[in-house]
């Protein structure tokens, strides 16, 4: 959320990013709704003091024992009654016009970073680096889907016919796979000075609100049937919820971590990315979020950081990637500036997207009304960052497909091999009948 004094200042730049984000909100007409709302605010208090003075001039006049006092009691009992017709009126629609101020605002976007790519679509986005470089193949390289039935990791039918489709089932050294990244992940982030956490999967409204996944995100989350319980798409959510409505201690970054499992109902994406374990309904991710001090220089720092864990972790993966700058048209309402960073995928002869980091500046912190005080004891907003330090199953894809032999064994990386029992290598199932 954006101060409205700000954006009052800066109306046509916040309209052009709304634009640029796709997001349909008229900004005069957020301003205008909201000076309307705080003039009939004001008419109403203004209302009430004459009603309390009223009020107690009735009380003086009606302790005299004249017949002129008491009759001048009834004149402003009559008024006091009048301006009681016109409050209960006023206040009804002050409480309409409160609502309608609050949906406008939530629509509004975040203001994007100077550096940040102009576009459209991911196909606008920008590569910053490559690093790694993908292998060649002697032989006919199979996908995942195929690697995981050839070690019987991965069964893609079965999970379909219990839960419909995109979703999967990981079974044996699959789920020492899933189980394991997540662990490397956790370890690695531990040793960074994160604080690692595990939080609900389910939250209020609320929480999805206060953190900029409501209202616009809505259609991609899951509801728990007759209650305003909510399945996270993100740990994000719950980690950025914990310090919702507090004042926090920022002197030093607060930096945290979640495993978690996670929910979309990827509504809008029909026949995108529908093939195997690249887009589905249900899967885990180890996510990391900073609050720090409303400093551009130092969140962009923190955005710096969090992104060089997440390609750490990569390169103990040891998988070929791309950084890319994400441009205004690929980001969400809440991101200010974002990186992405795509896998080596050989079944896709590309890279796909595997990890995301965002800054967000004070936008979410304002929503879920965390505070600091800074050097002079003023209150502030804090700034919050997020990224994915890994997603799984997304990441067995290049992590099985990149690591394939010819012989259909998959050689594990050696930082992944004290996580998988010491197995350096997986051999597929029929070879081990």
């Amino acid at each position: 959320m954006l101060d409205i004094h700000w954006m009052r200042e800066h109306q046509q730049d916040v309209q052009r990013i709304a634009k640029q984000k796709g997001i349909e909100v008229s900004i005069e007409e957020v301003l205008r709704t909201y000076d309307e709302r705080k003039q009939l605010q004001q008419q109403i208090d203004e209302e009430r003091a004459k009603r309390n003075q009223l009020s107690q001039e009735i009380g003086k006049l009606k302790a005299r024992s004249d017949t002129a006092s008491h009759a001048a009691a009834e004149e402003r009992m009559s008024q006091v009654r009048q301006l009681n017709d016109g409050l209960q009126e006023r206040e009804t629609l002050l409480k309409e016009l409160d609502v309608k101020v609050n949906q406008l605002l939530l629509l509004v976007p975040n203001m994007v970073s100077p550096d940040s790519p102009i576009g459209k679509s991911d196909q606008d986005n920008v590569r910053l680096k490559q690093v790694g470089t993908p292998p060649t193949f002697a032989f006919e390289a199979r996908d995942h889907v195929e690697l995981g039935s050839l070690h019987d990791m991965i069964d893609m039918s079965r999970g379909v016919k219990m839960a419909g489709t995109r979703h999967y089932v990981l079974k044996g050294t699959g789920v020492l796979l899933h189980r394991a990244v997540q662990q490397l992940a956790m370890d690695y982030l531990q040793e960074q000075g994160f604080t690692l956490m595990d939080v609900p999967l389910m939250v209020r409204g609320e929480a999805m609100t206060n953190t900029a996944f409501f209202p616009l995100g809505q259609d991609q989350t899951y509801q728990i049937a007759s209650d305003d319980k909510w399945l996270v798409g993100t740990s994000e959510v719950p980690l950025i919820s914990y310090y919702a409505n507090e004042i926090v201690d920022v002197k030093a970054p607060i930096r945290l971590a979640a495993a978690s499992n996670c929910f979309r109902s990827e509504v809008g994406s029909a026949g995108r990315d529908v093939y195997g374990l690249y887009r589905v309904h249900q899967f885990a991710k180890v996510e990391q979020v900073v609050l720090c001090e409303a400093d551009p220089d130092l969140s962009e720092e923190m955005l710096q950081e969090i992104t060089s864990h997440a390609e750490q972790i990569l390169h103990l993966l040891e998988l070929p990637y791309q950084q890319m700058a994400v441009c205004t048209g690929d980001m969400s309402q809440k991101t200010y500036k974002q990186y992405d960073l795509e896998t080596w995928m050989p079944s896709r002869n590309s890279f796909g997207e595997t990890h995301s980091s965002s800054n967000l500046h004070d936008f979410q912190a304002r929503r879920a009304q965390i505070r600091y005080r800074d050097q002079a004891g003023k209150l502030r907003y804090c700034h919050t960052l997020n990224n994915t330090a890994v997603a799984t199953p997304r990441i067995l894809i290049p992590l099985l497909e990149n690591h394939q032999q010819e012989d259909g064994t998959i050689r594990i990386p050696l930082a992944l091999q004290r996580y998988m029992n010491g197995m350096k290598e997986l051999v597929p199932a029929i070879a081990q009948k």
